[in-house]
This record gives structure tokens, C-alpha cells and sequence, in this order.
């Protein structure tokens, strides 16, 4: 008999974390999973729209990634460290490095985007020889001190300081802010002529890099105009900047229209971080980079668990599996079923103020009778109510009044129609509640 969940939370909150923040008034805890659905210890099943922060991307039990584990662990060899050849490290490594387009790209491999993302501040600032970095408002790159120090989200920085001298630039957060009335060219300009001023203001110029989220995660699944980071490289490339796409949440196919995030907005980046996605619940991240970059460092660096055999053996089953199933054009298929059925939805429901995204990646904005006010109380019904119905989905966004979705990219046609009706039903639960 599986212990009852009440004693678990107790047992969790006397020796965890306070701030590690558990979703639902009656959390819940995942004991089994399949396809794109998981089971609870009390038996109950669950459609999951959010993919554990969108890091199973395959799914749940899937027989290639697990016969590849399986086989890795039946070898008897769970770790070497990087002191030693590691077979699946290198044909994992090759197979990004091409599907970067990066010219001469070379890998190195972490436990986790945030430390993909420390690396990639590593390497840019080396490079460079400056400790200037350019990130996002409302950005949200990792919780270790130099991540930490580059999010651009009050709510997820825990201290003030930082190993890095930072500079915040806008593009990020489109529905709010001094630009929210623009067309999409004029947002464009005036976040590069923000851009400009940034840089002869703010900094002393010699800046490391700039780094961005294509599609902001954390920040509310934020979707900037087509181009806006191709129009900025442009200023950055003339200073000699780099350029760094964090990929953590927008790789290996999820926005649908392109394998990577970066790629709407025309350019190559100099560096990407990934994560996530790539392990479907292993834990594996990394940054692909021009070889000069990679190779700038003067001193030892390795990374003890990072490209270990059991997580590169899985993620590259699952990138294998990706790729030969065209996940990609599933994500954009039904991406475009849930977010055209949303918009729908919101055009009846006041409390929905916003429906954005691409792919499967899509954001669900709740505001208060006002229909401007950011609702994190409504967002925290609707997470209720879906959960009520069988639905798992995420919260985020610079007011946490913002709802994530992001199901398994082998999601169905009659999935995504069975969550467009749960959410549909929910949504109308929390706007009669906001109206009254």
C-alpha cells in the first residue's frame, strides 16, 4: 500500500525547502506514466499538458528510450566521467552539432539548462574578456548565482548578486510595457533603438554577450515578432558582441514552425543552451557553440556527470525518435488546434486576456474584471479546476497569472481535443467566478 499523500506533503515540508513550491491546494504525487498520461497514488489519471516543466517531450514509457537506458544499464557501466571516451557522448555531439548550424560547432555537455546557461556566461566572458552581459527583461535563465544574476524576473532572483555586470534590454514581455500598442515593425525598432541606447548608456561598451529566451518560459510563454533577434544581432555583430540563444524550453522542435526558437528570427547564434526536452526526463543539458568559443578556455574544465552514459544513451534515443516521427510537425499541427480553439474560448471568457505561443508551447493570460489587471488568483482556480477534470497544466508569468501548456510532442489529434475541452470547461468556471 502506498503511503497516503497527506503523510508524504507533511514529511515534505519538514525536511525540504519552504520555497520549493509544490502546485494545488491537495498536491499530488506521479507514480506511473503512459504516452501522455500519468497516474497519482490514489489511482486517479491525468492528461498532462505540461510534460514536467516540458522535459518529458516524448512522452511517458516510451520502449525506445527505455530499451536504450535499459541497455546502458545492463552493460554495468553507469558513469566514466569525460576522462574517458564516451560513445553515445560523441554521436549525441555530433548529431547536435549538425542540426545546430553552427559553423564548426562543438559540445560540451551538462546535468541541466541552468548550468548550460553557466557555462555559456563561461565561455562568452572569457571569450570576450568582459564580465558585460546583455539579457531580457522578465527572462529567466537558471536559479545558480550567475543565472540568477542575468533573469530579468523579480519573482524567480533570489539574491542582488551577481559575478556579472548586467544590462536589461526590452523585447521580452509583449502585452505590457511602453511598446504593448506597437505593430510588429515598430516594436522591432524601438526595441533595437532601446537596444543602442542600452549599450552607450549602460555599459562601457566592450559587452560579452547578449542572451535571450526566443519564446520567454518562465516569464509566461512571451512571443516576440518574427525577426526581433535577427534586427538586434545586427547591432550586437557590429560591436563584436555574441550572441547566445537559450534553447532550454524552445528546442528540438516544440514551436512547431522550426527546430530551434532562434531560427524565426533568421540568424545562427554563436552559442545555444539546451535541456529539457532532449533527455525526456533524463538529466542532460549542454551548450553548442563555434569551435573558437568553445575552445577559448585556458584552464582545466570538466564537467563530472555532464555526457554521462546512461543520459546521453537516452537523449540520443529520444532525439532519434523525435526526428524519425516528425514530432515537429505534430507540434505544429495541434499547436495550431489549441491555440485557434483557445482564442475562441477567450473571445466568450473576459478573465482570458490574452492566448499566445507557438507549436505546443502556449500561453493562457488571466486578468481581473478590469480585463487589464493580471489575475494570479484566477490562474490558480483554472490550474484547480483542470486539475479537477484530469488535466495537469503549468503557471507562470512576471504576476504567476499566466497559464503554461506544453503537453508531450506525441500528443494526439484526440488528446489535444479531450484538453481543449477540459480547459475550455474550466475557463468558464473561472470567468462566471471573475465576473461575480
Amino acid at each position: 500500500m502506498p503511503e497516503p499523500q497527506d503523510d508524504l506533503l507533511r514529511r515534505h515540508r519538514a525536511v525540504l525547502p519552504d520555497w520549493l513550491a509544490l502546485y494545488y491546494s491537495e498536491p499530488i504525487e506521479i507514480v506511473g506514466g503512459r504516452g501522455r498520461r500519468v497516474t497519482d497514488s490514489r489511482g486517479r489519471e491525468y492528461l498532462d499538458f505540461f510534460a514536467g516543466i516540458l522535459t518529458n517531450a516524448i512522452g511517458y514509457d516510451i520502449a525506445e528510450i527505455s530499451d536504450a537506458v535499459r541497455a546502458q544499464v545492463d552493460s554495468g557501466v553507469l558513469h566514466t566521467s569525460t576522462l574517458y571516451l564516451i560513445r553515445k557522448q560523441v554521436e549525441l555531439a555530433e548529431r547536435i552539432a549538425e542540426l545546430s548550424g553552427i559553423p564548426d560547432a562543438k559540445v560540451f555537455f551538462t546535468n541541466s539548462g541552468t548550468e548550460a546557461n553557466e557555462a555559456a556566461l563561461l565561455l562568452a566572458t572569457q571569450y570576450r574578456h568582459s564580465d558585460q552581459v546583455l539579457a531580457l527583461r522578465n527572462s529567466y535563465h537558471g536559479r545558480s548565482f550567475a543565472t540568477m544574476g542575468i533573469t530579468g524576473n523579480r519573482g524567480w532572483s533570489a539574491s542582488s548578486l551577481s559575478p556579472v555586470k548586467v544590462s536589461y534590454v526590452h523585447g521580452g514581455y509583449r502585452m505590457r510595457g511602453p511598446f504593448a500598442s506597437y505593430s510588429d515593425a515598430e516594436y522591432v525598432a524601438a526595441c533595437v533603438d532601446d537596444l543602442r541606447e542600452v549599450l552607450d548608456v549602460t555599459t562601457a561598451g566592450d559587452v560579452a554577450c547578449m542572451i535571450a529566451e526566443p519564446i520567454q518560459g518562465v516569464g509566461g510563454f512571451n512571443v516576440p515578432p518574427d525577426g526581433l533577434f535577427g534586427a538586434m544581432k545586427e547591432v550586437l555583430d557590429e560591436r563584436g558582441i555574441l550572441f547566445v540563444s537559450d534553447e532550454v524550453q524552445t528546442g528540438w522542435g516544440r514551436t512547431g514552425e522550426h527546430f530551434w526558437g532562434i531560427q524565426a528570427h533568421g540568424i545562427v547564434p554563436d552559442m545555444m543552451t539546451f535541456a529539457k526536452g532532449l533527455g525526456n526526463g533524463l538529466a542532460i543539458g549542454g551548450v553548442v557553440a563555434r569551435g573558437d568559443v568553445m575552445d577559448c578556455l585556458r584552464a582545466n574544465s570538466i564537467s563530472t556527470f555532464g555526457g554521462n552514459p546512461i543520459s546521453t544513451a537516452g537523449a540520443k534515443a529520444a532525439l532519434d525518435y523525435l526526428l524519425d516521427k516528425d514530432l515537429q510537425a505534430n507540434a505544429a499541427k495541434l499547436g495550431s488546434m489549441l491555440i485557434n480553439g483557445l482564442r475562441d474560448v477567450s473571445a466568450e471568457s473576459p478573465v482570458v486576456a490574452d492566448v499566445r505561443g507557438k507549436g505546443l508551447m502556449i500561453g493562457v493570460e488571466l486578468v481581473g474584471p478590469d480585463g487589464r489587471s493580471p489575475s494570479p488568483a484566477a490562474a490558480g482556480r483554472l490550474l484547480e479546476e483542470t486539475k479537477a477534470r484530469g488535466l495537469l497544466v503549468g503557471k507562470g508569468g512576471l504576476h504567476n497569472n499566466v497559464i503554461r501548456l506544453a503537453p508531450p510532442l506525441t500528443l494526439t489529434e484526440a488528446e489535444a481535443e479531450e484538453g481543449l475541452a477540459i480547459l475550455t470547461e474550466s475557463i468558464t468556471v473561472v470567468d462566471k467566478e471573475n465576473k461575480a
